[in-house]
């Protein structure tokens, strides 16, 4: 087992700059079907590469610059970095000559899908999908310029050997650095592909390395979409119907008719856009406009109802989604029965770059400018809206400022192309931020029951959980979900690692008018609250310590225990703590990553809430680099304490309320905890996903964390509502 304390650390190491060099070097990589990403818009991002290539995916330069194209996204997770030390892992060149650069969508369709894959970064499987694919082409990289050198001197190849950044002739003491050997290697055919390195032979995967994008993002040449600039374009401000569902009716043009700069006002079927030869004459035309809507049936609808139709719908009809034993017959007998209802709120996505695109048509081609987390979806889509052929759409990646999942379903697209067509001029369209929290596609609302029955010994030898909830696959346009069972809607209640011998889970996949869409840990978000929730409260009847109770429970999974009692001791689980002050604990497995959390906190008697600490372990199995697992561990325990404490869309006359920071707040630093993140790593065949697995066990640690200060348990999200006084 790899135990690593992940402390931060400063550098002043120089970052990335992508771009492509001169011809003569080496490019290399390999077919892939898995997803996959990019990192940063490349020269030939009109899939007209000017290199001769082997394959797609590593380039070396004369000057033995190393360029590594990667299929995933840099959304600020480091996934760039770490799959650039996969490369160069295997491949053994100097790591101070690495360069990184986002590969081509357009590229990507021209191979029908099979030189990079799929290109979405999603589900935490940046580094965990692609870990053999990256290691592979640096792995068969390394073998063809030693063969190369072997072919130059001479000599047998056993007698070569490489070291970073040349290849060595030892007997004779001559090298050849990289570079010098890169067109040479390019025409090496393998009769068989090298063996990758196993973990224990690893140099530079696994030690803190600095990140590739951070000296750009601090010296500001870093590109987001906003940053996007094409000769001659106009400025774009969007606003939709306030109700999901509703209808543009009409807009009176007269109270902007003859401002300056304003060139269009465009109609869409539920949205009014206007263009000027800048944003803000854009956005304040916008603001004088009064459209008059038509309501799509839901203009009567509010909070208040929606929770009581997910409460209703727990009393079914309902589809069975997992049966072990026989829970009903085992509650029927009676005994100690304990039961909850849990509940969480719509939330929205809130990234900190709004959406925002750029577009420039042409009669066949498509030009877009945008940071996204699936260029191919982009693709597709601005081909099936601006009618020209995939092949004809050319993506250029920017950095993308916040995803979180919401960058996967480009709204703002559709309307960046509906003005292009309006004006025949290249776009820039931006969603305004109240734009992009009112018309999200939400994280679902959900109600969750619970009922167990308590063992003798105190654990429980039953657990009833009826779930209702919005369905993703239905929302996003799914005709229907097999057997009405979705994996998100049920994800930890369904699948953790509590052996509980009559287990039942049931489930009613109920969406309303609001859509909604994958949010950050998806269902585990709030399922996980759901579930570690209810654990708490049944150790709690036990009489026996939360954190013993869950180790228990999970006492066959030896990767649980180990985080557990990691986090237990880092954490001083146990020690006295004063009257108001409390420690909370949960764990799960979710992207394939176990994550235990203990929150402390403490709560004056008027109710005042602080968060003191959180301490996190973390079962990721192998560390790409230490250094950005700490930073998305503590980011995702930011995102999730921001939802616990005050994360909210409430509806209003079937309209969202929330529309910027002032009511859809995020954490502010004053409320921003000390963090610590332990690794404990068992190996093992698999690589766990990073980027989302924190956020599901901060919303139950701190709500166990409340209950253990006040004696209060906290049922419903946010925290904001709940009384937490105590005398």
């Amino acid at each position: 087992m790899n135990d690593i304390s992940l402390q931060p650390r400063l550098s002043r190491r120089a970052a990335i700059f992508c771009g492509l060099s001169a011809a003569g070097g080496l490019a290399i990589g390999f077919p892939v079907q898995a997803a996959a990403k990019g990192l940063r818009k490349v020269s030939w991002a009109d899939g007209q590469n000017p290199k001769p290539e082997m394959t797609a995916f590593l380039v070396i330069d004369p000057d033995s610059t190393v360029t590594i194209r990667l299929p995933h996204q840099e959304m600020g997770q480091g996934t760039s970095t770490a799959l650039a030390m996969m490369v160069a892992e295997e491949l053994n060149c100097d790591w101070a000559k690495v360069r990184v650069e986002y590969a081509s969508a357009n590229r990507n369709v021209r191979a029908a899908g099979k030189l990079y894959g799929g290109m979405q970064t999603v589900g935490s499987a940046g580094v965990r999908s692609s870990v053999s694919m990256m290691q592979q082409a640096g792995a068969s990289a390394r073998e063809r310029l030693r063969l190369a050198a072997a072919q130059r001197w001479k000599v047998d190849p056993a007698d070569c050997s490489v070291t970073p950044g040349k290849c060595l002739h030892k007997a004779s003491n001559r090298s050849f650095t990289y570079g010098e050997l890169a067109p040479d290697a390019a025409k090496v055919v393998l009769a068989s592909e090298p063996a990758i390195k196993t973990p224990d032979q690893f140099k530079l995967l696994g030690k803190w390395t600095p990140r590739l994008d951070t000296a750009p993002k601090l010296d500001g040449s870093a590109q987001f979409g906003l940053d996007a600039k094409v000769d001659g374009m106009v400025y774009a401000d969007v606003l939709s119907c306030p109700e999901f569902g509703g209808k543009l009716v009409s807009v009176d043009e007269t109270p902007i008719q003859g401002r300056r700069g304003v060139l269009k006002v465009v109609k869409t079927e539920d949205a009014v856009i206007v263009v000027a030869d800048r944003y803000w004459r854009a956005r304040s035309a916008l603001n004088l406009l009064k459209p008059v809507w038509a309501s799509g049936g839901a203009s009567k609808v509010d909070s208040a109802q929606l929770d009581k139709a997910y409460r209703d719908a727990l009393d079914g009809p309902l589809v069975n989604a997992k049966n072990v034993g026989d829970a009903p017959a085992e509650l029927a007998k009676g005994g100690k029965i304990v039961e909850a209802l849990y509940e969480a709120p719509y939330l929205a996505h809130a990234p900190m770059e709004p959406l925002n695109c750029t577009v420039q048509l042409a009669p066949d081609r498509v030009d877009v400018w945008i940071g996204t987390q699936a260029p191919m979806a982009v693709l597709r889509l601005a081909a099936q809206q601006a009618g020209v052929a995939p092949e004809n759409v050319y993506v250029h990646n920017h950095f993308v400022g916040g995803g979180f999942g919401r960058r996967t379903q480009h709204d703002e697209l559709v309307h960046a192309i509906a003005a292009a067509k309006a004006v025949g001029k290249p776009v820039k369209l931006i969603w305004r931020r109240e734009q992009d929290i009112r018309r999200d596609r939400y994280r679902p609302q959900a109600a969750v029951r619970f009922k167990a029955a308590m063992g003798p010994d105190g654990t429980p030898s039953a657990i009833s959980s009826q779930v209702a909830v919005g369905s993703l696959l239905r929302s996003l346009g799914a005709s229907k979900v097999e057997n009405g069972v979705e994996p998100m809607a049920v994800e930890v209640i369904a699948t953790h690692a509590y052996k509980i011998p009559n287990n039942r889970v049931d489930v009613v996949l109920k969406n309303a008018h609001v859509p909604v869409m994958f949010w950050r840990s998806v269902g585990a978000s709030q399922n996980t609250f759901f579930l570690e929730g209810f654990i708490d409260e049944l150790a709690h009847e036990a009489g026996q310590d939360p954190y013993q109770f869950r180790r228990k429970l999970a006492a066959d999974r030896p990767d649980y225990v180990a985080v557990l009692d990691k986090v237990a001791k880092e954490s001083g689980w146990g020690t006295p703590l004063p009257k108001g002050r409390g420690r909370g604990i949960a764990v799960v497995d979710t992207y394939g990553t176990v994550t235990a959390q203990v929150i402390e906190v403490s709560v004056s008697q008027a109710g005042k809430l602080k968060v003191e600490r959180v301490v996190a372990a973390v079962d990721c199995y192998h560390a790409a680099n230490p250094n950005t697992i700490a930073q998305q561990i503590e980011g995702g325990i930011v995102y999730g304490l921001t939802a616990a404490m005050h994360g909210e869309i409430t509806i209003k006359d079937g309209a969202p309320v929330q529309g910027n920071f002032n009511d859809y707040p995020l954490l502010t630093l004053a409320e921003t905890p000390p963090m610590e993140t332990h690794l404990v790593l068992t190996g093992g065949p698999r690589w766990g996903g990073i980027g989302e697995p924190s956020v599901a066990p901060i919303a139950p640690a701190l709500a166990n964390a409340v209950f253990a200060a006040t004696g209060k348990r906290v049922r419903k999200l946010p925290l904001k509502h709940a009384d937490l006084s105590w005398a």
